[in-house]
């Protein structure tokens, strides 16, 4: 490295961290480190369709070495964040110790379980694709369960699947399990088709899709009604012991499936100071991304808060439209500075918010409208396929899409994990 060179570490590969990343490319100003626990970036918003052995893990996930290729100035570090010094700029990660002239935060965020013990211990989160694969084989080895039980208390239980959360994932997955249960269990689980189970979609709001339009809010509670969804509104749940969720209304549901989608935390930045964490543990930062009282530390994405931008002095919603915008603005100030120009102040450009709610069913709010139904079906598919990474990837997503839908019998209901050490 040219000893002119500076040096920018970036904790967090997903969509804040990659896209500076990427903007950073081929600019010799800067050598570029990401560092991520997984070799891989992935895309959330398509994790409960993994879940479902809808779509196979490999379409949402691409290795970082493989997309830095021929990126001289980039590289990655496979580690987890240990701890923050921002007195001898470096960080600790659990494989050794890196130093920065920059370093930028972008770890985004972890499921919350507002300190629910027993929920941590036995509910199934959506947050990674290592969830999304356990959730998959946790719900086809319940059906197998099922198919082998001649008890209707012990198929209720089985059969049975809670999901925690209103917002766009609880409302996916439970549109998808839905229509998993209509088209496939009768098909490869006959047996399991006079059986009593159910999907509940249990939220502590009064609507579904609570940031979204009443609109949207309005078709996803009709189109989940009407693929026999049970949906409490106005409810949280309290506790799970014994496969019995306890919700607040004093119902306890038998279940042996608890899928929690309802609510995140930040991830903890060991090292900065403990007035920069605020609600939610995100990070105080100015316009510029930077760390309050830090001249070095930026923090981007689902991590940051900043009460800058005049259209949202509370902050910004925790959606991948602002993690991205923030990083490749980040990139543009980085090259600024690198320059000697000013840097632009963030401002968060919304574009919309879209959710899947069945196959053919969709709502997308517009800064300037609303629509609903198959045409909206369609553009939720063609956006989500836009900002998948790799060429192959989009082939292979676009074609297994096309399979699924039309034939309502996708091939990817395999219970693989590894074997257990004896």
């Amino acid at each position: 490295m040219n000893v002119s060179t500076k040096r920018i570490v970036i904790v967090g590969g997903g969509f804040a961290g990659l896209n500076l990343a990427k903007r950073m490319a081929n600019h010799d100003q800067y050598q570029v480190i990401m560092v991520d626990r997984n070799n891989y970036h992935f895309f959330p918003p398509l994790l409960y369709q993994v879940s479902t052995a809808f779509i196979e893990a490999s379409n949402i996930s691409y290795p970082f070495r493989r997309m830095f290729q021929g990126k001289s100035n980039l590289s990655f570090y496979m580690g987890t964040l240990i701890k923050i010094n921002p007195e001898s700029n470096s960080i600790e990660t659990d494989n050794g110790t890196l130093t920065y002239d920059y370093l930028v935060l972008a770890m985004g965020t972890e499921t919350n379980y507002f300190g629910l013990d027993n929920v941590k211990q036995k509910a199934l989160p959506m947050k990674t694709i290592d969830d999304a694969l356990h959730l998959r084989n946790h719900v086809l080895l319940r059906l197998e369960e099922a198919v082998r039980s001649t008890d209707v208390r012990e198929k209720e239980r089985l059969g049975n699947v809670v999901i925690a959360g209103g917002g766009p994932t609880g409302v996916e997955i439970a549109g998808m399990l839905a229509e998993m249960g209509k088209n496939i269990v009768k098909k490869d689980y006959p047996t399991v088709r006079s059986g009593t189970g159910r999907i509940h979609l249990v939220d502590a709001g009064d609507t579904l899709l609570g940031p979204m339009s009443q609109k949207s809010q309005e078709e996803a509670y009709k189109v989940l009604k009407g693929l026999g969804v049970n949906i409490h509104l106005n409810t949280i749940v309290k506790d799970y012991l014994n496969d019995q969720v306890m919700l607040s209304t004093g119902e306890h549901i038998n279940s042996a499936t608890l899928i929690w989608a309802t609510g995140v935390i930040a991830r903890e930045a060991p090292g900065l100071p403990a007035d920069v964490i605020t609600r939610g543990r995100r990070i105080l930062a100015d316009e510029y991304n930077k760390v309050k009282g830090t001249e070095n530390i930026f923090v981007i994405g689902d991590q940051c808060l900043q009460h800058t931008d005049a259209k949202f002095p509370d902050g910004h919603p925790q959606l991948a439209q602002v993690a991205i915008q923030q990083g490749k603005l980040l990139a543009d100030n980085l090259l600024n500075i690198a320059a000697g120009r000013a840097m632009k102040a963030f401002k968060y450009n919304d574009k919309g918010s879209m959710a899947i709610i069945a196959k053919y069913k969709a709502v997308v709010d517009l800064p300037k409208g609303f629509f609903k139904g198959f045409f909206a079906w369609i553009v939720w598919l063609f956006i989500h396929i836009i900002p998948i990474a790799g060429f192959r990837n989009k082939g292979k997503l676009a074609f297994n899409w096309f399979w699924s839908f039309i034939t309502n019998d996708p091939t990817l209901r395999l219970i693989i994990r590894p074997e257990k050490p004896k």
